[in-house]
């Protein structure tokens, strides 16, 4: 395996050198990577397999100039974290934002626990519009706020289970349950392969993109691009076409589009039944 490549990682971050091994230093890391390398899946939206180890997950993010989702964006910032010093772990959690009828759901979103200035904080990259851009205080039981969205995390009375909680409007929508225990290398392998190939995930032949910047939170799914910044109503709008879909993605979303004669007509396929559900 290739060791990672830190300085370019770092580059793609817009960052000159490592940051401090503190607090400051790692939100820092954290924001950069929100705003900088989206969650995107354009390969899920192909239905190709998702390669996971460290070799591919930086050919894509470094020298593809791609983002990608949970598995490659928590994974790439997981080994960042740890090559530059950090105490970093991984985490898997149970996602409950679409689980129906409280119906269980496996273990298909990781996550990270940064140890730093002696407190665990959940550190999260990857979880897509509703991701938390600045680290959140895994023992804090009262709303965290961020430069977007307030979230909260509860420890279930009895249980070793945390659920994150996110605040959208008035209301509270549970996105996830997780415990401390680390998963093998071998667990995000299997949990990756569902996401990226079983039938039943949300995945495979939809498009979907985010990015969080300082005051604004950019959003590709069901159709739409849409645009959230604090305290104003979202700017929403249908994505028209393939064309549009791929200016969007440059330009909202920095991506460099890949070069792939599929994609137009998975785009358009995509778009079609998006704008047929949405009637």
């Amino acid at each position: 395996m290739t060791p990672l490549d830190v300085p370019r990682y770092l580059q793609r971050l817009q960052l000159d050198a490592p940051p401090s091994l503190d607090l400051a230093g790692l939100t820092l890391l954290v924001q950069r990577h929100n705003a900088l390398l989206p969650f995107e899946t354009l390969s899920s939206l192909l239905r190709d397999a998702v390669p996971i180890d460290l070799d591919s997950v930086q050919h894509k993010l470094l020298d593809q100039q791609r983002g990608g989702y949970c598995f490659e964006l928590n994974g790439g910032l997981l080994a960042l974290l740890q090559a530059v010093g950090f105490d970093a772990q991984p985490l898997s959690a149970r996602v409950l934002l679409a689980a129906q009828d409280n119906a269980p759901t496996a273990r298909t979103h990781l996550l990270l626990r940064v140890h730093v200035e002696g407190e665990d904080w959940l550190v999260d990259a990857g979880f897509g519009g509703l991701t938390p851009t600045v680290p959140l205080r895994l023992y804090e039981t009262a709303p965290q706020a961020t430069p977007h969205e307030s979230f909260q995390l509860q420890q279930l009375p009895g249980e070793d289970d945390f659920v994150l909680s996110a605040q959208t409007g008035d209301a509270w929508r549970a996105l996830y349950r997780f415990d401390l225990r680390p998963p093998a290398p071998i667990d995000n392998v299997v949990a990756n392969w569902y996401v990226c190939t079983h039938p039943d995930s949300g995945f495979p032949g939809q498009l979907r993109a985010s990015l969080a910047g300082p005051d604004w939170r950019r959003t590709i799914g069901s159709g739409n691009y849409t645009e959230y910044r604090p305290g104003q109503a979202p700017l929403k709008r249908p994505l028209r076409d393939a064309a549009d879909v791929r200016d969007v993605l440059q330009s909202a979303f920095g991506l460099r589009v890949p070069d792939d004669a599929r994609l137009d007509p998975a785009i358009t396929d995509w778009l079609q039944r998006s704008h047929a559900a949405s009637r």
